[in-house]
Parts: C-alpha cells; sequence; structure tokens
C-alpha cells in the first residue's frame, strides 16, 4: 500500500491526483501547516530527513519531489498509462516538462509571492520578477494553443506536475494575458480524478 505523507495546501495534492487517474490504492497521513508560519510540521522529519511535502513510502522506498514520485509511480505502477512511448521524440519533451515545473517556472512565482511580502523594499525586483513570468507563462500560453494538453491530445504527468505551476499562477492573478493557459487549468480541475483527489486531500486553496 502507497502512504502519501500530505500537507495541506501543497505540491502533494498532485500525488493525489495521480494516485486517483491511475487508480492505485494509496493511504493518506495528513500534516497541517503551521498558523502562524505556514511551514511544515516538524513531525515530517520523522519520515524524510528534510522535513518536506510530498513524501510517500511505498514498501520500502522513501520518496520525495514531485516529479520524481511522479516519474516513479507511472514507470512502477503506470502499465504504460500517463505517459508517452519512452522511445519516442515526445517522451523527452515530457520529461522536459517534467523538470520545467520546479526547474524554472516556479521560481519567478515564489519571488513574487516573498518579494511582494517586502512592501516597498521588493519594489526594484517587480520588473525582473514579472518579465520572467510574462517569458514563462507566455511559452506555457503558446503551447497550449497549438496542442490540448503539453505533450499532444492525451493528460499525461507532465500535465499533472505543471498543474501547481498553473494554479499558483492563477492565485496571484497572472492569467488574465493567458487565455490558453487559464483555460487548461480549468479543465484539468474538472477531471473526476482531480475532483476525487481534492475530496481526499482535504480543502485545497487553489482547486478553485
Amino acid at each position: 500500500m502507497i502512504t502519501v505523507h500530505h500537507l495541506n495546501n501543497s505540491r502533494s495534492q498532485r500525488i493525489l491526483w495521480i494516485l486517483e487517474e491511475l487508480g492505485l490504492p494509496y493511504q493518506i497521513k495528513r500534516y497541517q501547516r503551521d498558523p502562524k508560519t505556514n511551514l511544515a510540521p516538524a513531525e515530517l522529519k520523522a519520515i524524510h530527513p528534510l522535513g518536506k511535502s510530498p513524501v510517500i513510502e511505498d514498501g520500502p522506498r522513501v520518496l520525495i519531489e514531485s516529479a520524481a514520485i511522479i516519474d516513479y509511480l507511472i514507470r512502477r505502477h503506470g502499465q504504460g498509462r500517463l505517459q508517452p512511448d519512452p522511445a519516442s521524440a515526445t517522451y523527452d519533451n515530457y520529461v522536459q516538462w517534467l523538470h520545467f515545473a520546479e526547474g524554472s517556472a516556479m521560481l519567478p512565482l515564489m519571488l513574487n509571492l516573498y518579494v511582494g511580502r517586502l512592501g516597498e523594499a521588493g519594489a526594484p525586483l517587480h520588473p525582473r520578477i514579472e518579465s520572467e513570468l510574462a517569458n514563462y507563462l507566455g511559452y506555457l500560453n503558446e503551447v497550449l494553443g497549438q496542442t490540448p494538453y503539453l505533450v499532444g491530445d492525451e493528460l499525461s504527468g507532465a500535465d499533472i506536475q505543471m498543474s501547481f505551476i498553473g494554479e499558483i499562477a492563477k492565485a496571484q492573478g497572472k492569467l488574465q494575458a493567458y487565455p490558453n493557459l487559464a483555460a487548461w487549468v480549468d479543465k484539468l480541475q474538472q477531471r473526476p480524478a482531480y475532483r476525487k483527489a481534492v475530496e481526499q486531500g482535504g480543502e485545497y486553496a487553489f482547486a478553485k
């Protein structure tokens, strides 16, 4: 049985979603953010030294990092679902999107969040942050104007991994200029497996 160590309002929501898409049995161990600091509780360090979520346990394996977990679940349990043929060129694009989420796209969104809390002290950084957001979100919007999902006509693990980028951008009010990206987020959030994952995981601030 796969155990998901699930932190509220976090990237672990997409791990519940992929498990629902794959129809795999799993159990949830729940953790709540500290109401003052918004940080994960110290109990998570008993599962992994970094004390971060998502973390899964699958037998003796303990895995962190959303992209690694998504790749693992699809390779070990997916039976060919939710990814292109590994021998195809499309698969290379799929892997690129798995890494793009946290390797590139998430940084300006996080900077926008944290720098915004600095008030006037953070003002000099905003033009660069906005430039990077326009670069990445514009690229995503262009891709999603050519194909329904990131690597073709069907949902893949890449869409699930990248979904958090779209949701955070939407929560920050950044999608008005990117209709294809906004429509993609809405489409993902209407999937039955997504809705079931939200029910299983509990209140999720970005499921709107």
